[in-house]
């Protein structure tokens, strides 16, 4: 968590600047954790659906698979990136991440919506 330091009296103090900072990382790598998990489902969900489909249908969906599981190979990294990163690197990483994350959600979002 935070550093302690002492207080002149002994006291131990709590930094709550680096409390916040460590609160609003962890919730924002659990965030891109639990989306990652969604789109693990949505990829199984789709190639569940491919295995049923007819020959030339089947050949697109495992192209759009193959493609979303690139982008989310791709934000994956940039979150262990993120996790791996110090305080100061931290901040800078994330927008990289919020960039990949948005491509992901697209090519998810477009994917649904073409086998729907």
């Amino acid at each position: 968590m935070g550093k302690k330091r002492l207080m002149m009296d002994g006291a131990e103090c709590f930094n709550h600047e680096e409390i916040a900072v460590t609160d609003k990382r962890k919730a924002y790598e659990e965030k891109f954790d639990a989306q990652l998990q969604e789109w693990n489902a949505q990829i199984a969900l789709l190639k569940a659906r491919a295995d049923k489909a007819k020959a030339e249908a089947k050949i697109e969906y495992y192209k759009t698979i193959e493609a979303m599981q690139r982008k989310r190979d791709t934000a994956k990294t940039k979150l262990d990136e993120l996790k791996s990163a110090g305080d100061g690197a931290w901040e800078d990483l994330k927008t990289g991440a919020e960039k990949a994350w948005d491509e992901v959600k697209t090519a998810f979002h477009d994917a649904a919506s073409k086998f729907k």
